[in-house]
């Protein structure tokens, strides 16, 4: 049952990904743009009812924005990917799995994010030791 949920999940996040990229194009913008026009070029002037009409404008208006916001997204979400990528790449210690992790599943995402969460509570730790060490260093020099 878990193997056939990971197959779903694999399958669609790539109709996912296939999906933001269409939605993100250029050329799919003019095709929306144009099947608007045309539909309000056929609704609009046919119909006598205002409301029917201010609504049809603002449908329009929306449906075309989510190809605007698309686009912004996906460049938004490239740029900020090839900024991380160069930083860890440039740091010595750095994870290099990390790199590019928008190719990655949601179960490989979720899995190193664990890996990090338990990463920084073993920093935590250490710090309140350091602290802990510090604070007892004080006390004693405080007694003397």
């Amino acid at each position: 049952m878990k193997l056939v949920y990971l197959k779903i999940e694999l399958i669609f996040e790539k109709l996912t990904s296939i999906a933001t990229k269409i939605l993100g194009n250029p050329i799919a913008f003019i095709v929306a743009f144009l099947l608007v026009a045309y539909w309000w070029a056929t609704n609009l002037f046919t119909s006598n009812d205002s409301h029917q009409n201010i609504g049809d404008i603002i449908f329009g208006i929306t449906f075309l924005s989510l190809f605007i916001i698309q686009k912004s997204f996906n460049r938004y979400s490239a740029l900020v990917h090839l900024k991380m990528n160069e930083l860890i790449s440039s740091h010595e210690t750095a994870n290099n799995a990390v790199i590019d992790t928008d190719e990655k599943t949601e179960k490989e995402i979720s899995d190193m994010s664990r890996e990090y969460i338990e990463i920084e509570e073993e920093i935590e730790e250490e710090i309140q030791e350091e602290i802990d060490k510090i604070t007892k260093e004080n006390d004693s020099e405080d007694k003397i």
